[in-house]
Formats: C-alpha cells, structure tokens, sequence
C-alpha cells in the first residue's frame, strides 16, 4: 500500500492517535495530534487551529486523526486513506473511561499545560470527555460515507475490532 496522507477516523477514546502513530512508525509518515493543535492554554482553542491545519494538509507526507468539523474537509481534501476505527462502542468505553480516569488521577498534562477536569464534572459538563463520546459515537457512521461520496477515488479502511486493526497493520 503506497499512501504518503492517511487520516485515522474514530469515536472519541476509541484510539485514533494510538492507531496514527503506529501508522506512523510503520510508514515512516511524520504524526501530527490535531487536539495539540487544537487546545490552547485553558482549554481555549487555538487562534491558529485552522491555518496549523492547513499547513499540515499542503504537506506531502503525513498521518493524523481525522476530528473537529472545520479541520475534517480540508484534511480529507489531500487525503490518500482514510482508516475508519469502528469498534464497539463498549471497547471504546472500556478504553476511554481508565484512560480519563489515570489522566485526571496522575494530573498528566494533555496539550499546553491542560488536565482532565475533575471527575465529578462528568454529570455537570456536557462537554466533558466521556459524555461527548456517547453523544457522537454514530457520527462517523454518516460522515465516512459522504466522505466516500465526496471523495471516490479516497481508499478507505473499516477497522471493526482489534483483531482488524492488528491485520491492518501487518500490512502496512
């Protein structure tokens, strides 16, 4: 497979960077986090979110997650792969809720000096981590076929279970 511009799809959690970053390391392809580029200081968006992006999309060589709605055309634009992981929704808990759990519990820093919110904001934010993650875990199942559409000539990987993943990527 000779692709130099992959995107990594995926519910919230569901281990999209973990996934890009094995890309990465088999294709020798440069890994960008888009939420490093995303997240300012305080949570804030960065002003240069979408110009960071489009840098990154001009590129040649590149694998990153494909996420944030204003990010996601201009990414898609250039290209070559799109990886769907679309795993069950309860392995994406099962993956998300520890994950957010050990970030918060050992204060690791994210994206520019930003933590996990406490805990307990998960029954006061609608915004936190896992509540948008069960909010928009069927998102992808329509965007990745208007992408399809939008893009025939895009290859396009659906990845179902780790056991996919592990044969995809034996095959890189």
């Amino acid at each position: 497979m000779t692709v130099q511009r992959i995107l990594v799809a995926g519910t919230t959690g569901t281990g999209k960077t973990t996934l890009a970053r094995a890309i990465g390391a088999r294709l020798d392809l440069p890994t960008t986090e888009l939420d490093a580029l995303f997240h300012g200081p305080g949570w804030e968006p960065r002003p240069s979110f979408l110009d960071d992006v489009r840098a990154l999309a001009a590129t040649e060589r590149w694998v990153t997650e494909w996420q944030y709605p204003q990010a996601r055309p201009i990414l898609l634009e250039r290209a070559d792969l799109l990886v769907w992981l679309d795993l069950p929704f309860r392995t994406t808990l099962a993956r998300l809720v520890p994950r957010t759990v050990r970030r918060r519990v050992r204060r690791e820093e994210l994206w520019n000096g930003n933590v996990e919110a406490p805990l307990w904001t998960f029954l006061t934010d609608p915004e936190h981590v896992v509540r948008w993650a069960i909010r928009s875990r069927r998102l992808l199942a329509e965007l990745v076929p208007a992408a399809q559409r939008a893009r025939p000539e895009l290859q396009v990987v659906r990845l179902r279970s780790q056991r996919d993943v592990d044969a995809f990527l034996t095959t890189l």
